[in-house]
């Protein structure tokens, strides 16, 4: 999930870094609060760091850090303590920062004095603002030097920058504090068993304005942040299982969800879900697209809001330089904001392979869980759109697959999900070369040909549904014979330049089995490479097969293990019937969630489980992640075959739930306009609150392919 001017990761922030995020700000900290600005730490605001350094001192040391943690997404308590005076181990004083973010931020710091005598206490906050912007910070190169002026007066430091004509600039206030040379001073006398507070706010300036009001915080309020997380948790289901740990895991990644949404300042109506913090809150094609798709069962209208933003943005013209196409979806946009470093100063990157046949697979999804119909036919002209690219400019050859090679040298080199310079590599380890066609794309096509010609069907436009079905046709067979590789009992991960099969063992066959590409006699030897000891580690599918080449368990796509990329996996191995399979995969990435606080992060190594008792971490992985949040709601509905079709007034449910995860009870299941309960017990299920003319079937509901096949394209009733 590369940014678009850059091919890796963002520089490692610290041992216990601390991420707030609401909306498209965020804030970045050590564990004990502090910004420091030799990590990628700080306040941003559109794209702009406004606090570079934000240091708390006692008498002039530094705390020592107790523990630092989360509160909500968007607010987070820091917990240290004084250094004493005299040197000795245990000091009275003990320090409680509570931040909030919203466009700045708010800080309440309390000091607490457990001694028999009053405290004497010189509390000191360093303020500092460089306006880099999200890149120079990410990738640890500042660019442009700011012109700034820095003013104090009582109580308030305010700082502004200037850099060819633009004004940024970012006010602290704290009413009763002096101001030093570095920051705010505050002098008082604690007295013995009691405690002093002060609130300090950062707002940030836009032209010398305030960009938005102060946050505001008190513990008898409810805040607009608490609102808005409280609105997103009334408006999505709730689950409860015999396991109190997954239980757990599908709270965090509900409340993470709802954290990640962004607006876009066009349509303010519209929510879409953010890539991940802290460096993607802004709209990716791929990943917000398969983020929605993951949530469909639950909430649809992200999903809707997604494909609405995204078509606003369609490609309409060629641009080399943004590789801006017809019809393409983007890949990254930074909702409102033209950062200064992005290709040109340009906001929007449409290096993707594979957004648009995923936006064409979400529109059919969104119109089976009964989005209005209306909604989803005024998109059908943007899937027309996207179906075109992938004919004139996806399909660069004519050979019936779609390939990527970027058309400027600060484009991605890769452009499929696995991105990373590196990321798509043959068997002895040698870099494939560009044009690519990706295995997984091809299953994204396939699995868009379908999804129009259902939408082709009900709108009673057979002839065009027959054409789309028997495209889809074509790619499979085609597929199945130039990317299959029999003496290795796998697919190839991609064709090459030259149209040879990169033999890499890479986890984006599973992709291939969720999309249904893949001929059935193939996939059992497809799932026993997925699950052998070179892919499986324990704890998930690897990336990449330990006996390939270029297998690092510390790299961003070569060995590591994905969340959504195995959610993916079990969604495709439960379609193929691999039930014990999926279970396996499914028990091993929850226990990696409870092991990491019950959240899943974008990413982590990919060491085996038999030699480290915990998953470790990988040093930039984004956390919260959009799909990888998703990633355990995907998980349980593929578990339980749980799908709907509105237009063909059907529920679907064949629960097979791992036996340690006890029963499960769900509420507010959306579904069009309604909301069900859910509730099962083994392989029993039970749906209430059906609307008439719905029918619950206990059985997987079944690939729209073979629907198509079993229909024969007759007209509709």
């Amino acid at each position: 999930m590369a940014g678009w001017n850059a091919d890796n990761a963002a520089g490692p922030m610290g041992a216990g870094a601390v991420t707030l995020v609401e909306g498209s700000s965020f804030c970045i900290s050590q564990q004990s609060g502090d910004i420091v600005p030799h990590h990628p730490h700080g306040v941003f605001f559109q794209d702009t760091r406004i606090v570079s350094d934000w240091r708390l001192t006692i008498n002039g040391k530094p705390l020592e850090p107790l523990a630092g943690w989360n509160r909500a997404p968007y607010q987070g308590i820091f917990v240290g303590r004084a250094a004493r005076a005299d040197g000795r181990a245990d000091s009275p004083l003990t320090v409680e920062r509570r931040r909030l973010i919203g466009a700045g931020i708010l800080e309440e710091i309390t000091v607490r004095n457990y001694a028999l005598e009053p405290a004497r206490c010189v509390v000191a906050l360093s303020v500092d603002a460089d306006f880099a912007d999200l890149f120079e910070v990410k990738d640890g190169r500042a660019r442009r030097q700011w012109e700034q002026a820095r003013r104090s007066g009582r109580g308030e430091v305010s700082i502004e920058g200037r850099w060819q004509g633009v004004r940024k600039g970012v006010v602290v206030r704290a009413p009763e504090a002096d101001v030093g040379p570095e920051g705010l001073l505050f002098r008082g006398m604690i007295p013995a068993h009691g405690e002093w507070t002060v609130q300090v706010t950062v707002t940030p300036l836009l032209d010398g304005r305030p960009a938005a009001p102060p946050v505001e915080y008190s513990p008898d309020t409810v805040t607009p942040q608490d609102r808005r997380q409280q609105a997103w948790t009334a408006s999505i289901t709730a689950t409860r299982l015999g396991s109190s740990s997954v239980t757990r895991t599908i709270e965090r990644s509900h409340d993470d969800m709802g954290a990640l949404r962004i607006v876009d300042p066009e349509n303010p109506d519209r929510t879409v879900v953010a890539a991940g913090a802290p460096w993607f809150m802004a709209l990716f094609g791929r990943d917000s697209l398969l983020a929605s798709c993951m949530l469909v069962p639950i909430n649809p209208s992200l999903a809707l809001g997604t494909l609405q933003t995204l078509a606003s943005r369609q490609g309409k013209v060629v641009d080399p330089l943004t590789e801006e196409q017809p019809g393409r979806i983007l890949h990254e946009v930074r909702l409102g904001v033209g950062t200064g470093l992005a290709l040109g100063g340009k906001s929007a990157y449409y290096g993707t392979a594979d957004a648009t046949p995923l936006f064409v697979t979400l529109l059919g999804e969104v119109g089976r869980w009964g989005v209005a119909a209306d909604a989803v036919e005024a998109l059908v002209p943007n899937a027309d759109r996207a179906l075109e690219w992938i004919r004139d400019y996806g399909d660069r050859d004519g050979d019936g697959f779609v390939e990527y090679e970027r058309l400027n040298d600060q484009g991605l080199v890769n452009q499929g999900w696995k991105d990373s310079w590196d990321g798509i590599n043959f068997a002895d380890g040698r870099l494939a070369e560009a044009p690519i066609a990706l295995c997984e794309v091809q299953g994204y096509v396939y699995s868009a040909y379908i999804a129009r010609a259902w939408m082709a069907y009900d709108a009673g436009d057979l002839a065009l549904a027959a054409e789309l079905r028997d495209r889809a046709v074509r790619l499979k067979e085609e597929f199945n014979r130039r990317f299959w590789l029999p003496e290795r009992g796998y697919y190839a991960i991609a064709l090459d330049r030259d149209k040879r099969p990169v033999d890499a063992c890479a986890s984006n066959m599973g992709h291939c089995l969720w999309s249904g590409i893949v001929d059935r006699d193939k996939a059992a030897s497809v799932v026993r490479r997925l699950m052998s000891p070179e892919m499986f580690s324990g704890w998930g599918v690897r990336t990449l097969a330990t006996d390939m080449g270029a297998y690092n368990p510390v790299s961003y796509h070569n060995g590591s293990v994905w969340p959504h990329d195995n959610a993916l996996i079990v969604a495709g191995l439960m379609r193929y019937g691999f039930v014990k399979e999926a279970q396996r995969l499914a028990v091993a990435l929850m226990e990696a969630a409870e092991i990491t606080d019950n959240r899943l992060p974008e990413l982590f190594c990919g060491f085996t489980r038999s030699e480290y008792p915990a998953p470790v971490p990988y040093p930039t992985s984004c956390s919260p992640q959009a799909w990888a949040s998703a990633a355990p709601v995907m998980i349980v509905r593929s578990l339980l075959s749980y799908g709907a079709d509105v237009p063909r007034g059907g529920v679907w449910v064949d629960p097979h739930l791992p036996e340690e995860w006890g029963d499960l009870h769900t509420e507010n299941l959306p579904l069009g306009t309604t909301r069900l309960i859910l509730d099962v017990s083994g392989p029993r299920a039970s749906i209430s609150g059906l609307p008439p003319g719905i029918v619950l079937h206990r059985s997987p509901r079944p690939p729209l392919e073979d629907l198509l096949e079993l229909v024969r394209l007759t007209p509709k009733r």
